[in-house]
C-alpha cells in the first residue's frame, strides 16, 4: 500500500471532521435549553449572576463566534466544563470511552468471526439445510432490536438461570484473573446482544458477496487448473468478496453506536453512551457536543480504516 493513498484518505477525513462538528455545534446551538437554563427558575439565584455566567461562557455571542471559541480551544486540548459533573469534558470522556470501545469492539470481533464463516458455508451450499437455517436466523436476528435481545438475555441468563450480572460494576473487588473473569462474565451479555445484531446482517451480505463472486470466470479457471476447492474459496473468493463487506462494517458502524447507546442503558454500562444521555436530560451542553463529536471522530476512523483495508483486499484501488 502507497503512502500517497493513506495520505489522501487522512487528508479527506480532516475536512470531514470539520464539517460534522459544525453541523453538531450550530444543532446544539440552536436547540432549545442551556446548562444554565434552571438557574431561571432558582430565587436564590440573583439575576446579575446569571447573566454573568451566560456572559463569561459566551453563551449570548452568535453561534460562529462560540463555535470558533469552541474549535480553537478544543485544538488546544479543551474541550469544556461539565456544569452537571463539575469537571473537565475530555476527563469525564477519557473515563467512560475505554469501556464503549472495548463493547464496541469485543462485539465486532465476534460479528466479524461469526459472519464471514457462516456467510461463506451457506454461499457455497446454497438452498441447503445450513443455507436455510443460516438465513433464518439471520432475518430474526437483525429484525429484533437490541433492547428486546438484551432484555430477553437478562430474563434467562440473569433471572432464570443466575449465571451472569446483569447489571456493569466498576468496583469489582477482584485481582489477578479473578478480576479479568468478572470482567468477563459481566461482558459477556451486552458484547452477545450488539454481536449478533450486526452478525445477523454481515451473514446475508457474505453470503450474497461469496455468491457473486464464485460465478466469475476467473474462480471456473481457478477450478479447471486443478486447484482444490477450499483454497479455491479461501485464496480466490474470499478475498475479493469481503470488499463489499468492508464497506457494510464502514457505514453501519453509527447503527453499531447507536445500539451501544441503548445497550448501556440496560446494563448500566458506564460507557459515553450512558453519559450522552445523562447529559442530554441535564442540558449539559458542553458533554453532549464532546460525546458527539467522539461518536463522529471514531466513525471516520472506522471508514479510515475501511480504506486501508481497500487497499489490502485490492492493491489496484491504491492506484485509483
Amino acid at each position: 500500500m502507497s503512502r500517497d493513498y493513506l495520505f489522501r484518505r487522512i487528508l479527506i477525513a480532516i475536512p470531514s471532521l470539520l464539517g460534522i462538528s459544525l453541523v453538531l455545534f450550530t444543532v446544539l446551538a440552536l436547540a432549545p435549553g442551556d446548562p444554565f437554563g434552571e438557574l431561571v427558575t432558582n430565587p436564590n439565584v440573583p439575576a446579575e449572576i446569571r447573566l454573568a455566567l451566560r456572559a463569561k461562557f459566551g453563551l449570548d455571542d452568535p453561534v460562529w463566534i462560540r463555535y470558533v471559541r469552541w474549535l480553537n480551544a478544543m485544538l488546544q486540548g479543551d474541550w469544556g466544563f461539565s456544569f452537571t459533573s463539575r469537571m473537565d469534558v475530555d476527563t469525564l470522556i477519557m473515563q467512560r470511552l475505554p469501556t464503549t470501545v472495548a463493547v464496541i469492539g469485543a462485539a465486532q470481533i465476534l460479528a466479524i468471526v461469526v459472519a464471514i464463516p457462516v456467510g461463506v458455508l451457506a454461499a457455497t451450499r446454497p438452498y441447503s439445510l445450513f443455507d436455510q437455517i443460516a438465513n433464518t436466523l439471520a432475518f430474526v436476528g437483525f429484525s429484533l432490536p437490541t433492547f428486546f435481545t438484551g432484555l430477553l438475555l437478562i430474563l434467562v441468563f440473569s433471572i432464570q438461570l443466575d449465571w451472569l450480572p446483569f447489571v456493569y460494576r466498576t468496583d469489582i473487588r477482584a485481582s489477578g484473573w479473578q478480576w479479568w473473569w468478572e470482567h468477563i462474565r459481566q461482558s459477556i451479555m451486552p458484547v452477545t446482544v450488539l454481536g449478533l445484531f450486526q452478525g445477523a446482517s454481515l451473514v446475508r451480505y457474505v453470503r450474497s458477496s461469496v455468491l457473486d463472486v464464485i460465478k466469475l470466470d476467473y474462480v471456473t479457471t481457478a477450478r479447471s487448473k486443478g486447484i482444490g476447492e477450499p483454497k479455491v474459496v479461501t485464496r480466490h473468493v474470499v478475498r475479493n468478496a469481503l470488499i463489499p463487506v468492508v464497506t457494510l462494517v464502514a457505514l453501519q458502524m453509527p447503527v453499531v453506536f447507536g445500539g451501544a447507546i441503548v445497550t448501556e442503558q440496560i446494563f448500566r454500562i458506564p460507557g459515553i453512551g450512558s453519559l450522552l444521555i445523562s447529559s442530554i436530560l441535564a442540558n449539559d451542553t458542553p458533554v453532549v457536543m464532546g460525546v458527539t463529536f467522539v461518536f463522529a471522530c471514531l466513525v471516520v476512523l472506522f471508514n479510515l480504516i475501511a480504506d486501508i483495508l481497500y487497499g489490502w483486499l485490492d492493491p489496484r484501488i491504491t492506484f485509483r
